[in-house]
């Protein structure tokens, strides 16, 4: 009888054991590595005092080391000194940051925001806009459920808007044999899309490229867009720190504005006050009266309570702070152009040292793209040469982060680039 009931026992155990080994998620497959996080994995490992890591997209100051602005610890510091509460935000987050943030964006004699019929809400960055942006299109947009995005362009739009429900394709805008825009194609691309297609643009210092339309194209891009009755999307994460003026990187968004699209818009803070970490963005909606406007708010907090419920306060405080207080606001400014003008110079000076090297290739693209990212014109094995050979890492598709150039890595840089490129027809 205790024989029986000790192999009644060891067969349980077994049927235990057994079930155990098979994991509720044993047949969840592995995702691809990430490839910015796989550079920077890869440069870690390196030991060459040489290395330069081209790959991670947030600035960098002169020595290559992260960078607080000044202006943004004075604000925090008096955001501390204020002692106030940890309170839940409101849905639609900090009143008086969003109100700022749109005075940014859109300009102080904006018409929508002198009538009342902008909605805003703060997001988590400009990661968090997009998500909102697509659920409120994928749910209230009623023309259409595909958007148009610039191929190439930043990588998390894709996942971000499929995840929302829409369909994803693309329209032309890197011109690989020219290192620039491919104007033609994209005025093509997007006249031959389904009349009141979605449309992302981004408003400037175009990720990963860092070429942009000029003021006329964008003019002729506005038309067309109003012809074929698209709706835009603005992605607006660099506003201030691709020419170093606020006004004149506002350009695009305002001009859309003026001529009567009605529009969404994505703005971050992450680059622009370097609040990377803390999350601070809005997402805007260009309606057509104050009535409209209070149906969209209503429609907005329905959709972030589920999501985040509401969004984190330090930040959004510091960040109002630099855009309220005016000597704060004059110190933050000064910084964006500075960062901008260290960008801008690396820019100039890589091209002069591949000049000055004896380069043949035309590197004028270098000077001419602007923001934070480049792309190189360079092809995947030439930038497999880059790190095995020389220790510079950067994403396959050439793209560079130019605020990783600093004055003591840009010789070794232009002087790696001009090896792995002399020997190009």
């Amino acid at each position: 009888m205790l024989s029986r009931t000790r192999v009644a026992a060891r067969q349980l155990r077994v049927q235990i054991n057994a079930s155990r080994a098979v994991s509720v998620w044993a047949n969840v497959p592995a995702g691809p590595p990430d490839p910015i996080l796989g550079i920077t994995e890869a440069f870690k490992r390196d030991t060459d005092p040489k290395k330069i890591n081209l790959g991670v997209g947030a600035y960098r100051d002169a020595d290559g080391k992260p960078y607080v602005l000044p202006s943004v610890l004075a604000a925090e510091d008096k955001v501390i000194g204020e002692r106030k509460d940890k309170e839940y935000l409101p849905i639609t987050g900090l009143g008086e940051f969003t109100k700022a943030a749109a005075v940014l964006a859109y300009g102080e004699d904006s018409k929508p925001l002198k009538e009342g019929r902008v909605a805003i809400t703060q997001s988590l960055s400009g990661t968090g806009a997009l998500r909102i942006a697509g659920a409120f299109l994928a749910r209230h947009y009623p023309h259409s459920k595909t958007i148009y995005l610039p191929a190439p362009t930043w990588g998390n739009h894709i996942p971000i808007f499929k995840d929302s429900g829409l369909e994803v394709k693309t329209y032309s805008y890197y011109d690989k044999n020219t290192v620039g825009l491919d104007f033609e194609g994209l005025k093509k691309d997007l006249q031959a899309a389904p009349n009141k297609s979605i449309v992302l643009l981004h408003a400037c210092a175009h990720n990963p490229t860092g070429i942009d339309p000029t003021q006329e194209q964008w003019r002729e891009i506005s038309q067309l867009i109003k012809e074929k009755e698209h709706f835009p999307l603005i992605d607006n994460a660099y506003l201030g720190f691709a020419s170093g003026s606020v006004d004149n990187d506002a350009f695009m968004l305002r001009h859309f504005v003026e001529q009567g699209h009605q529009l969404v818009l994505c703005q971050s803070f992450a680059k622009n006050m370097g609040l990377y970490g803390e999350r601070v963005g809005t997402f805007s909606v260009v309606c057509a009266d104050p009535e409209e406007k209070a149906r969209v708010d209503s429609q907005i907090k329905i959709l972030v309570r589920p999501m985040y419920s509401n969004p984190p306060v330090h930040g959004a405080r510091v960040a109002s702070t630099l855009l309220t207080d005016p000597k704060l606001n004059a110190q933050w400014l000064a910084e964006v152009k500075g960062m901008a003008d260290r960008i801008i110079d690396m820019r100039s000076t890589l091209y002069d040292l591949l000049k000055e090297l004896g380069s043949k290739r035309e590197w004028g693209h270098i000077k001419n793209q602007i923001g934070m990212f480049a792309y190189l014109g360079i092809s995947p094995e030439q930038v497999d040469r880059l790190a095995k050979e020389h220790h510079v890492y950067l994403t396959r598709d050439g793209r560079i982060s130019v605020a990783g150039i600093t004055k003591h890595n840009v010789r070794h840089l232009a002087e790696s680039l001009h090896e792995v490129t002399k020997n190009d027809a």
